[in-house]
């Protein structure tokens, strides 16, 4: 399929679409950069940049109906270029080596596990809930917790806050709500789920170790709304 503007040469769409998310993904990555230069720096927010502008790639990719192939290519070269990473530094600022976690790595199999269920069911707002509900409930409730997160909790040794559990349950709920909203209208349906989302994967980050979270959250919440709403009546 080829897409034409006037005075300039024919441009395979599927090119132009490569493009537009490979501009987007540089921008996060000089912002990134930018970032981690500043003396004072903290590394979490550099890696934050990354994890939640990163995971917008999903809705470029759905606005754009980028073949499933890409996404799920993509997904295989990250994941690729994220196992090295660990090793050698391919990512500073984002990656440590030798860090004991693997979710960079388990948030880009997420992307191409999400890709090749949902683009293969014609229904990619799942997975654009699943990944969003991760980039930016998990990234924000990682900076408002570090932040503000006064009153601690246990969770297998780990220590959590429940200001950082708050800010994932509310930000989730607000994005499933926005995707849902959009895809099955104003029913009680949106609500329901998008509440049993938001909780749910709150409890998925928190019994979470070595960045498996970024697995479980976006595949559990992709998965659940995706059951809810095909099983719950419409009246």
């Amino acid at each position: 399929m080829l897409i034409t503007f006037a005075g300039f040469t024919s441009i395979p769409l599927l090119s132009l679409q490569i493009a537009i998310v490979a501009v987007w993904v540089l921008l996060i990555l000089l912002i990134a950069w930018w970032v981690n230069r500043f003396p004072n720096r903290d590394p979490e927010i550099v890696r934050k940049i990354v994890h939640i502008g990163t995971g917008n790639v999903i809705l470029l990719a759905w606005w754009l109906d980028i073949p499933a192939i890409v996404g799920i290519t993509a997904s295989i070269l990250a994941s690729v270029i994220t196992l090295l990473s660990y090793r050698f530094p391919i990512l500073p600022g984002i990656n440590s080596v030798g860090r004991q976690s693997f979710g960079t790595f388990f948030y880009s199999v997420s992307f191409g596990v999400l890709v090749a269920w949902f683009w293969h069911l014609h229904q990619p707002q799942y997975a654009a809930l699943g990944i969003l509900v991760m980039s930016w409930g998990d990234g924000l409730a990682a900076l408002i917790g570090q932040r503000f997160g006064t009153h601690k909790y246990k969770v297998f040794g780990r220590e959590k806050s429940w200001e950082g559990s708050l800010t994932m349950t509310l930000v989730s709920f607000l994005v499933s709500s926005l995707i849902l909203l959009g895809t099955q209208g104003n029913n009680w349906q949106t609500w329901v789920v998008s509440l049993v989302v938001a909780l749910i994967s709150t409890g998925l980050e928190a019994f979470s170790f070595l960045g498996v979270d970024n697995l479980t959250v976006p595949l559990g919440s992709a998965a659940l709304a995706f059951v809810l709403i095909q099983q719950l009546p419409l009246n």
